[in-house]
């Protein structure tokens, strides 16, 4: 075996071609993360209060009657019961989450197109949508991974504890019950509903918002003067840019919803009951759910999931791509 400039030659007749990433890595991967994680951060603390509704809508109970007759009246409900801070109770957990998520997204979204193009396609080519949609399920099911433990915490924590005058949980007690009960798999419960989750949402994410920013910029040549062909594409201005995070946090939550309900609905069981002997199944739960409640049932609370989604992705998208262009 003997080593040649652009790849390795194998007894001198078999070249193997090795894959020619983008140069600065460091930089582009420290990038990637520090940017993500402010703007999930920030994009976190917009949402979270419509984040806790939609737990609770979805962790109610099947076999009693419904605590909650939908969002509205879970706000009222949740505010009277904690005022306005129990609606950001366990926060800590999913701002943490949130930096997590993010960096994961947008670093491994760039990563998998840099292995794209260094494989398949010139790396001065732009990528087909196509490519784009790959690359997005690709870094959303890498996420799922990280933030199945998270959720599991953050769910938890949302649900309200029972009795008036009861204490809200810590994270650290909570992690140690469920370290009690299922050992350390037991952070990955609801990992099938997250992977399929992050893994459609992540398409849907990205591929929402890399595809009205086509739109737009196909807009923006067609009403140039000149229409010359632009060799790289403009930069949108802050609006365009928020509308198209806005139009992507509404694809990532409502076609992937039904997967999202039955994770929260795993991993709000009671961990703490240590009679329980068998947990249910991610397949099992929906199937539970479906003959009870039907399609509505696994669509509880997405009106409001969506609702809260789109500032908080058109803010996330904003905040990346203007710290993006900030620091080039």
């Amino acid at each position: 075996m003997a080593a040649t400039e652009n790849g390795l030659t194998i007894n001198n007749e078999i070249s193997m071609e090795l894959p020619a990433l983008a140069p600065n890595q460091g930089l582009e991967a420290f990038k990637d993360i520090a940017f993500g994680s402010f703007a999930g951060m920030v994009g976190k603390i917009i949402e979270y209060p419509f984040d806790t509704v939609k737990v609770r809508l979805q962790s109610q109970p099947d076999h009693l009657p419904l605590r909650y007759n939908g969002p509205l009246d879970c706000f009222r409900q949740s505010f009277q019961a904690d005022g306005f801070r129990g609606l950001y109770r366990g926060i800590s957990a999913p701002m943490m989450g949130a930096a997590v998520e993010n960096s994961c997204l947008f670093f491994s979204y760039r990563v998998v197109q840099d292995v794209l193009r260094a494989t398949y396609y010139s790396t001065s080519e732009t990528l087909p949508f196509s490519a784009l949609l790959f690359s997005g399920a690709a870094s959303g099911s890498i996420t799922s991974l990280a933030l199945t433990p998270i959720e599991l915490i953050k769910c938890n924590m949302q649900v309200p504890t029972d009795g008036p005058g009861a204490k809200p949980p810590s994270p650290l007690k909570l992690m140690v019950a469920v370290f009690r009960q299922d050992g350390i798999l037991g952070f990955w419960r609801g990992q099938m509903g997250t992977l399929i989750r992050e893994t459609g949402g992540g398409a849907a994410w990205f591929g929402g918002y890399e595809g009205v920013s086509a739109f737009f910029r196909s807009y923006q040549h067609s009403a140039s003067p000149t229409g010359s062909p632009q060799v790289e594409s403009p930069t949108l201005p802050i609006h365009q840019q928020m509308l198209a995070g806005a139009a992507a946090g509404i694809s990532y939550n409502f076609f992937f919803y039904p997967a999202d309900t039955i994770k929260s609905r795993l991993q709000t069981e009671d961990i703490s009951n240590t009679a329980c002997t068998k947990r249910q199944t991610f397949w099992g739960v929906g199937k539970a759910l479906w003959q009870q409640q039907g399609l509505r049932g696994l669509y509880r609370g997405c009106g409001i999931t969506c609702a809260r989604s789109a500032p908080s992705s058109a803010f996330i998208f904003t905040i990346y791509e203007g710290l993006r262009s900030y620091f080039k």
